[in-house]
Protein backbone atom coordinates (compact mmCIF):
# COMPACT_ATOMS: atom_id res chain seq x y z
CA UNK A 1 0.00 0.00 0.00
CA UNK A 2 1.00 3.70 -1.11
CA UNK A 3 1.07 6.92 1.25
CA UNK A 4 -1.85 8.82 1.41
CA UNK A 5 -3.08 11.22 3.82
CA UNK A 6 -6.32 10.65 5.58
CA UNK A 7 -9.68 13.21 6.55
CA UNK A 8 -10.57 13.15 10.62
CA UNK A 9 -13.70 14.50 11.83
CA UNK A 10 -13.93 14.61 15.00
CA UNK A 11 -17.13 13.54 16.21
CA UNK A 12 -16.95 12.29 20.38
CA UNK A 13 -13.18 13.35 20.85
CA UNK A 14 -9.71 13.10 19.39
CA UNK A 15 -7.17 10.62 20.04
CA UNK A 16 -7.73 7.02 20.77
CA UNK A 17 -7.91 5.69 24.49
CA UNK A 18 -4.36 4.77 25.77
CA UNK A 19 -4.09 1.14 26.41
CA UNK A 20 -4.62 -2.20 24.98
CA UNK A 21 -4.24 -2.22 21.16
CA UNK A 22 -7.68 -1.58 19.09
CA UNK A 23 -9.13 -5.87 18.34
CA UNK A 24 -9.73 -5.55 14.46
CA UNK A 25 -11.24 -8.07 12.49
CA UNK A 26 -10.96 -8.17 8.47
CA UNK A 27 -13.20 -8.96 6.04
CA UNK A 28 -12.29 -8.87 2.35
CA UNK A 29 -12.88 -12.01 -0.16
CA UNK A 30 -9.32 -11.38 -1.62
CA UNK A 31 -6.94 -13.85 0.86
CA UNK A 32 -3.57 -12.32 -0.69
CA UNK A 33 -5.20 -8.66 0.22
CA UNK A 34 -6.10 -9.96 3.91
CA UNK A 35 -2.31 -11.21 4.47
CA UNK A 36 -0.88 -8.07 2.84
CA UNK A 37 -2.95 -5.81 5.45
CA UNK A 38 -2.12 -8.45 7.88
CA UNK A 39 1.43 -7.75 7.58
CA UNK A 40 1.23 -3.78 7.50
CA UNK A 41 -0.86 -3.63 10.84
CA UNK A 42 1.70 -5.91 12.40
CA UNK A 43 4.14 -3.56 12.01
CA UNK A 44 1.86 -0.99 14.75
CA UNK A 45 1.07 -3.91 17.45
CA UNK A 46 0.70 -1.61 19.93
CA UNK A 47 -2.18 -0.35 18.28
CA UNK A 48 -3.92 -2.41 16.44
CA UNK A 49 -4.45 -6.56 16.74
CA UNK A 50 -6.01 -8.28 13.79
CA UNK A 51 -7.75 -11.23 16.04
CA UNK A 52 -9.49 -12.50 12.45
CA UNK A 53 -10.51 -12.33 9.40
CA UNK A 54 -13.01 -13.59 6.92
CA UNK A 55 -13.80 -13.83 3.12
CA UNK A 56 -17.35 -13.83 2.64
CA UNK A 57 -20.62 -12.39 4.12
CA UNK A 58 -21.75 -15.74 6.08
CA UNK A 59 -17.89 -15.98 7.48
CA UNK A 60 -17.97 -12.25 8.64
CA UNK A 61 -20.84 -12.49 10.52
CA UNK A 62 -20.56 -15.30 12.09
CA UNK A 63 -16.66 -14.97 13.00
CA UNK A 64 -17.69 -10.97 14.46
CA UNK A 65 -20.29 -12.43 16.46
CA UNK A 66 -17.72 -14.96 18.09
CA UNK A 67 -14.37 -13.16 18.43
CA UNK A 68 -16.33 -9.19 19.15
CA UNK A 69 -13.72 -7.12 17.85
CA UNK A 70 -13.76 -3.52 18.58
CA UNK A 71 -13.34 -2.02 14.90
CA UNK A 72 -14.44 -4.33 11.79
CA UNK A 73 -12.23 -3.23 8.44
CA UNK A 74 -14.74 -3.92 5.75
CA UNK A 75 -14.31 -4.20 2.37
CA UNK A 76 -17.69 -2.97 0.10
CA UNK A 77 -17.74 -5.11 -2.88
CA UNK A 78 -17.85 -8.91 -2.37
CA UNK A 79 -19.74 -11.56 -4.22
CA UNK A 80 -21.86 -12.70 -1.76
CA UNK A 81 -23.70 -9.19 -0.91
CA UNK A 82 -21.02 -6.99 0.31
CA UNK A 83 -20.35 -4.83 3.16
CA UNK A 84 -23.83 -3.55 3.00
CA UNK A 85 -24.84 -6.75 3.84
CA UNK A 86 -22.50 -7.58 6.43
CA UNK A 87 -23.40 -4.16 8.13
CA UNK A 88 -27.16 -5.08 8.11
CA UNK A 89 -26.87 -8.12 9.47
CA UNK A 90 -23.99 -7.65 12.41
CA UNK A 91 -25.92 -4.36 13.16
CA UNK A 92 -29.52 -6.10 13.65
CA UNK A 93 -27.63 -8.31 16.52
CA UNK A 94 -24.71 -5.73 17.59
CA UNK A 95 -24.38 -2.16 17.51
CA UNK A 96 -21.56 -1.65 19.82
CA UNK A 97 -18.82 -3.09 17.10
CA UNK A 98 -17.43 0.02 14.76
CA UNK A 99 -17.19 -0.61 11.31
CA UNK A 100 -14.51 1.24 9.12
CA UNK A 101 -15.07 0.64 5.01
CA UNK A 102 -11.28 -0.01 3.12
CA UNK A 103 -12.29 -0.78 -0.22
CA UNK A 104 -10.49 0.14 -3.70
CA UNK A 105 -13.07 2.48 -4.70
CA UNK A 106 -13.72 5.72 -3.87
CA UNK A 107 -17.01 6.13 -5.70
CA UNK A 108 -19.74 8.48 -4.15
CA UNK A 109 -22.35 5.77 -3.56
CA UNK A 110 -20.25 3.18 -2.32
CA UNK A 111 -19.02 6.13 0.24
CA UNK A 112 -22.83 7.27 1.22
CA UNK A 113 -24.55 3.65 1.17
CA UNK A 114 -21.91 2.25 4.08
CA UNK A 115 -22.18 5.25 5.70
CA UNK A 116 -25.73 4.97 5.81
CA UNK A 117 -25.20 1.75 6.72
CA UNK A 118 -23.36 1.87 9.66
CA UNK A 119 -20.14 2.94 9.22
CA UNK A 120 -17.99 5.45 10.82
CA UNK A 121 -15.53 5.91 8.54
CA UNK A 122 -14.09 5.39 4.42
CA UNK A 123 -10.56 4.66 3.36
CA UNK A 124 -9.45 3.34 0.17
CA UNK A 125 -6.94 0.51 -0.35
CA UNK A 126 -4.04 2.94 -1.16
CA UNK A 127 -3.46 4.53 2.83
CA UNK A 128 -0.34 3.51 3.78
CA UNK A 129 -0.12 0.84 6.94
CA UNK A 130 0.29 3.24 9.25
CA UNK A 131 -1.97 6.04 8.51
CA UNK A 132 -4.70 2.90 8.42
CA UNK A 133 -3.55 1.91 12.26
CA UNK A 134 -4.22 5.25 13.20
CA UNK A 135 -7.94 5.36 11.17
CA UNK A 136 -8.45 2.49 12.54
CA UNK A 137 -7.77 3.67 16.32
CA UNK A 138 -9.74 7.28 15.77
CA UNK A 139 -12.78 5.16 14.90
CA UNK A 140 -12.72 3.17 18.05
CA UNK A 141 -12.54 6.43 19.77
CA UNK A 142 -15.57 7.67 18.03
CA UNK A 143 -14.09 10.04 15.59
CA UNK A 144 -15.48 9.59 11.49
CA UNK A 145 -12.19 9.03 9.35
CA UNK A 146 -12.00 9.68 5.53
CA UNK A 147 -9.82 9.22 2.75
CA UNK A 148 -9.45 12.76 0.98
CA UNK A 149 -11.96 13.78 -1.53
CA UNK A 150 -14.38 11.39 0.49
CA UNK A 151 -15.74 13.14 3.31
CA UNK A 152 -17.20 15.71 0.79
CA UNK A 153 -19.50 12.95 -0.65
CA UNK A 154 -20.83 12.66 2.81
CA UNK A 155 -21.26 16.29 3.16
CA UNK A 156 -23.17 16.61 0.20
CA UNK A 157 -25.22 13.27 0.36
CA UNK A 158 -26.53 14.40 4.22
CA UNK A 159 -26.90 18.25 3.04
CA UNK A 160 -29.95 19.53 2.22
CA UNK A 161 -28.69 22.82 0.78
CA UNK A 162 -29.04 23.87 -2.83
CA UNK A 163 -26.62 22.24 -4.98
CA UNK A 164 -25.75 19.35 -3.15
CA UNK A 165 -24.21 16.72 -4.97
CA UNK A 166 -27.31 14.37 -6.14
CA UNK A 167 -26.67 11.14 -4.93
CA UNK A 168 -28.32 9.10 -8.00
CA UNK A 169 -27.97 8.75 -11.36
CA UNK A 170 -30.18 6.46 -13.21
CA UNK A 171 -27.28 5.75 -16.17
CA UNK A 172 -24.88 5.25 -13.35
CA UNK A 173 -27.04 2.93 -11.64
CA UNK A 174 -26.68 0.57 -14.75
CA UNK A 175 -23.44 -0.56 -13.91
CA UNK A 176 -22.20 -3.10 -11.98
CA UNK A 177 -20.28 -2.36 -8.71
CA UNK A 178 -17.20 -4.37 -10.91
CA UNK A 179 -17.60 -2.41 -13.96
CA UNK A 180 -17.72 0.92 -12.16
CA UNK A 181 -14.47 0.47 -10.46
CA UNK A 182 -12.73 -1.06 -14.07
CA UNK A 183 -14.06 2.62 -15.40
CA UNK A 184 -13.03 4.24 -12.43
CA UNK A 185 -9.23 2.91 -13.45
CA UNK A 186 -9.74 2.93 -17.37
CA UNK A 187 -10.68 6.48 -17.09
CA UNK A 188 -7.34 7.32 -14.65
CA UNK A 189 -5.41 5.85 -17.91
CA UNK A 190 -4.78 2.22 -16.56
CA UNK A 191 -3.74 -0.22 -19.29
CA UNK A 192 -5.70 -3.43 -19.35
CA UNK A 193 -3.19 -5.12 -17.38
CA UNK A 194 -2.87 -2.94 -14.67
CA UNK A 195 -6.21 -3.33 -13.96
CA UNK A 196 -6.24 -6.90 -13.80
CA UNK A 197 -3.39 -6.43 -11.27
CA UNK A 198 -5.67 -3.74 -9.29
CA UNK A 199 -8.38 -5.63 -8.94
CA UNK A 200 -7.47 -9.07 -8.66
CA UNK A 201 -9.04 -10.28 -12.16
CA UNK A 202 -8.11 -11.28 -15.41
CA UNK A 203 -7.28 -8.89 -18.38
CA UNK A 204 -10.16 -11.40 -20.07
CA UNK A 205 -12.37 -10.62 -17.69
CA UNK A 206 -11.57 -6.70 -17.97
CA UNK A 207 -12.28 -6.50 -21.63
CA UNK A 208 -15.70 -8.33 -20.78
CA UNK A 209 -16.38 -5.74 -18.34
CA UNK A 210 -15.42 -2.48 -20.69
CA UNK A 211 -17.25 -4.03 -23.50
CA UNK A 212 -19.92 -3.85 -21.28
CA UNK A 213 -19.67 -0.65 -20.21
CA UNK A 214 -19.51 0.41 -23.61
CA UNK A 215 -22.65 -1.24 -24.57
CA UNK A 216 -24.58 -0.11 -21.17
CA UNK A 217 -23.31 3.74 -22.17
CA UNK A 218 -24.00 3.39 -25.83
CA UNK A 219 -20.59 4.64 -25.90
CA UNK A 220 -17.11 4.18 -28.87
CA UNK A 221 -13.96 4.29 -27.15
CA UNK A 222 -12.08 4.78 -23.84
CA UNK A 223 -11.58 8.16 -24.67
CA UNK A 224 -15.55 8.91 -24.78
CA UNK A 225 -15.93 6.34 -21.59
CA UNK A 226 -13.32 8.69 -19.82
CA UNK A 227 -15.03 11.62 -20.39
CA UNK A 228 -18.28 9.79 -19.40
CA UNK A 229 -16.78 9.50 -15.73
CA UNK A 230 -15.08 12.51 -14.99
CA UNK A 231 -18.72 13.95 -15.87
CA UNK A 232 -20.18 11.93 -12.86
CA UNK A 233 -16.77 12.99 -10.46
CA UNK A 234 -15.80 9.06 -10.74
CA UNK A 235 -12.04 9.73 -11.50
Amino acid sequence: MTEDSVTEGAVTGGAAVEGAPVRVYLVDDHALFRSGVRAELAAAPDEVEVVGEAGSVGEAVAGIAHLRPEVVLLDVHMPDGGGAEVLRRVRAQDTAVVFLALSVSDAAEDVIAVIRGGARGYVTKTISGRELAGAIRRVSAGDAVFSPRLAGFVLDAFSDRPGSAPVGDPELDLLTPRERDVLRLLARGYAYKEIAGELFISVKTVETHVSSVLRKTQLSNRYELSRWASDRRLV
